[in-house]
Parts: structure tokens; sequence; C-alpha cells
């Protein structure tokens, strides 16, 4: 099974984090997540973050940090996920793939379903965030 490299971006601003639902007929459909998606060939995945974030909500992250990597096996994929923090970005979010988006207050994002892979970094993003208020 071949490791899908994605780029996730956790854009986070005025407290609340930047969420869009997955189409039903997506893997994982109907879910929840964060901006981002598949690293291109000869593409870094803070590019692909950019990339990722200008296609699917119309932001472009400026200076997106380093969060976290994680492996995810999902039985039908792997996944490794370079994930990023974003706290500034250029642009209006809005969903431009013809799904929802919304702007979810920290303590609601854990009620939220998301995909697997996303537990840990909620849980993380929740901690740090409660650590530096």
């Amino acid at each position: 099974m071949a490791l899908i490299q994605v780029a996730i971006g956790i854009v986070v601003m005025g407290g609340k984090v930047l969420v869009a639902r997955r189409h039903e007929a997506q893997h994982q459909g109907g879910l929840w997540e964060f901006p981002g998606g598949k690293v291109d060939n000869g593409e870094t995945p803070e590019q692909a973050v950019v990339r990722e974030c200008q296609e699917e909500v119309g932001l472009t992250p400026l200076n997106p940090l380093v969060f976290d990597r994680i492996e995810h096996n999902y039985g039908d994929r792997q996944v490794h996920l370079h994930v990023f923090l974003v706290t500034d970005a250029e642009g209006e979010a809005e969903g431009r793939e013809g799904n929802p988006i919304r702007w979810c207050p920290l303590n609601e994002l854990p009620t939220l379903p998301m995909p697997a892979a996303n537990g840990p970094l909620v849980e993380k993003l929740v901690r740090e965030m409660k650590r530096d208020a």
C-alpha cells in the first residue's frame, strides 16, 4: 500500500478553527476536516498547504508553521500528514469546492465528526491553545 503524502493547514484566527465538510462521495465523506490535500510531485509540503488552502478555501497562508507529522493507516490507504498551523492569511475564507466551511470555536472542535487521523491533532491543538491562553 502506497503512503500518500498530504499537507494540512490548521487555520486558527480569532479563537476559531476553519473546517470544511468532505463531499459524501469522497473517502471519509461527510466528515469535517482541515483544509489540505495531496502533495504534488516536486512540491514541498509547505508549498502544498499554501496551494491547497488557496484552492479549497480562498486563503493564502502566511508563514505556516510545522505543527505535527502523523502517519495513519485507514485500512484502504495509508497517509503521512504534514500538518501546519496557520495563524495569518490573506483573503476571505469561502468554500470553493461546493462544500460547506465554518469557523468552529475551539471548544466545539473535539465534538465534530472528523477522520480518525485528525483526533490526535485536535487534542494537541486544544491542549496548546489552552496553555497559550
